[in-house]
């Protein structure tokens, strides 16, 4: 079966204040999975944008075995077999669609003369025969509306693999999948690649692309860097590459004393019967984790606590008071802040700039007589967290959609820095964070505990549970089934009862 070369050349993008590629060389072929890493910020998706067609203001000249070819749009890259699977699931998918119309969405409309109509069956039949092929159980009829972030990552790969692909792009794609979601997504891109498909694998997990991936390439701030075969180097290697320096120790050392209890939560029961009597409680200084799989019931927990999710049954007391929260704004002034998993689509204000995102969660502090906003008080402030917080921006009135992710997660967790809340509940807050990005949101985390806040941290990932957590609820089904103690469990033991083990 004979390989198709891709070959990007001295490719070179500018956005307002930002040169976001210079003249990157980018080289795979059909048949091979790629992955392509580096720091946030550093240029990978922008790079995968212009392959696909979404960016055609850029300098630089793309070439398929040796022969130019003009990517200008999106449909200019799937007619030449160029597909791609975004991060932001959300955004990619139309909710009030079924399954099968979003996979099947530019086939729906048939010419029969002058009359155009849909063959609904026939998409239908085809959607879930794509599904079937990706051993994806989700009905073809189902509202996309009501898919898990799981399901709808698999409906978008489903949806890509429906037309001819030579090329496949997954940006992140792990992101939201649980173990065995992962290795079934791992399969399907054995499979394509034994179907000569290109893969080019995005992601900030390196045992996932030493576990997939034939090569590397690695970027930073916005150029190439070096390509090696992943047998020939290491992950240290690789994060070398990536900042440019040797990586110090990933988990900062938390010196503090842990105090008198601040949160209590008892029997807790949402609405949505998705957690089920659901008792914890964190004590001033101290960072308490919720480790489970995906789909165990932590976010659910999250946002029950914070008034997103209406409560049941249960209690909430706060430093010996008991809490009623109908609403996040009763949580909010009641001295709770969450940073949400889905940050694009609860944490932040992606068309708002860094300054209006940075004191949103405290406008009270920079209102005027007749509730007008200072806005001198509140560049100066935002200004300050922008230099505290490191978040690389060009200016504050830059829009936080420009932002590189790990940037948006600082912003998402910077706002609440004003609001000065007691308690911190983190719902997956290194996602699609890179590891340079990660040690400064969990010194940022830490530095809020040595401050006496309470912290909740819910995560999937067991490596950060272990390494900044100093307790740990294990959740099942939308059950604590296990209480432990960080400094004498391990990941084995957290695993065991995350997946029903007793």
């Amino acid at each position: 079966m004979a390989s198709t070369l891709l070959e990007m050349k001295k490719i070179s993008i500018e956005f307002p204040g930002v040169k976001a590629l210079n003249e990157v060389d980018f080289t795979t072929e059909t048949g091979t999975t790629q992955a392509l890493i580096g720091a946030n910020g550093a240029g990978k998706s922008t790079l995968m944008k212009v392959l696909s067609g979404a960016y055609n203001h850029f300098t630089g000249e793309i070439f398929l075995n040796g022969e130019k070819v003009e990517i200008q749009s999106p449909k200019d890259a799937q007619g030449l077999g160029i597909q791609i699977v975004y991060q932001e699931v959300d955004t990619a998918l139309i909710p009030y669609l079924t399954v099968g119309e979003n996979i099947m969405l530019n086939e729906t409309v048939h010419d029969m003369g002058k009359k155009q109509l849909v063959n609904w069956k026939g998409i239908h039949e085809r959607a879930t025969e794509i599904l079937r092929e990706i051993n994806v159980n989700v009905p073809s009829k189902k509202l996309v509306s009501e898919l898990t972030l799981a399901e709808k990552q698999m409906v978008l790969i489903a949806r890509s693999i429906s037309k001819e692909c030579k090329f496949l792009i997954l940006d992140e794609p792990t992101a939201p999948l649980s173990h065995s979601e992962t290795k079934e997504l791992f399969r399907i891109v054995r499979d394509l690649k034994s179907k000569n498909v290109g893969v080019i694998f995005i992601s900030h997990r390196l045992p996932e692309l030493f576990e997939i991936c034939d090569d590397i390439t690695v970027m930073r701030n916005g150029e190439y860097v070096t390509k090696e075969r992943i047998a020939d180097t290491t992950p240290n290697k690789v994060v070398e590459h990536m900042l440019g320096r040797k990586l110090d120790e990933q988990f900062p050392e938390k010196v503090v004393s842990i105090g008198n209890k601040v949160l209590d939560v008892n029997g807790l029961n949402d609405m949505e019967q998705k957690i089920k009597d659901f008792s914890m409680h964190v004590n001033a200084g101290e960072i308490v984790g919720i480790a489970g799989l995906v789909g165990a019931g932590k976010t659910e927990f999250c946002k029950t606590l914070f008034g997103a999710t209406k409560i049941a049954s249960g209690d909430i007391s706060l430093n010996g008071k008991k809490l009623k929260i109908n609403n996040p704004n009763d949580a909010v002034k009641q001295g709770i802040a969450l940073v949400p998993e889905e940050r694009r689509k609860e944490g932040i204000l992606v068309l708002e700039s860094v300054a209006t995102n940075l004191t949103s969660a405290n406008l009270k502090k920079f209102s005027q007589f007749f509730s007008f906003l200072n806005f001198k008080e509140e560049k100066k402030t935002s200004v300050e967290l922008i230099n505290s917080l490191g978040i690389k921006t060009p200016s504050e009135e830059t829009k936080v959609q420009n932002l590189s992710g790990g940037n948006q997660q600082k912003v998402a967790i910077g706002k609440w820095l004003i609001a000065d809340a007691d308690v911190y509940v983190f719902d997956e807050p290194t996602k699609g964070v890179d590891v340079g990005a990660k040690k400064d949101i969990f010194e940022l985390i830490i530095n809020l505990a040595q401050r006496g806040k309470a912290i909740i941290y819910a995560s999937c990932e067991l490596s950060e549970i272990i390494g900044i957590t100093d307790r740990v609820y294990v959740v099942y089904d939308g059950e604590v089934v296990k209480e432990l103690d960080t400094q004498v469990t391990n990941e084995e033991e957290i695993l065991f009862y995350s997946t029903g083990g007793k």
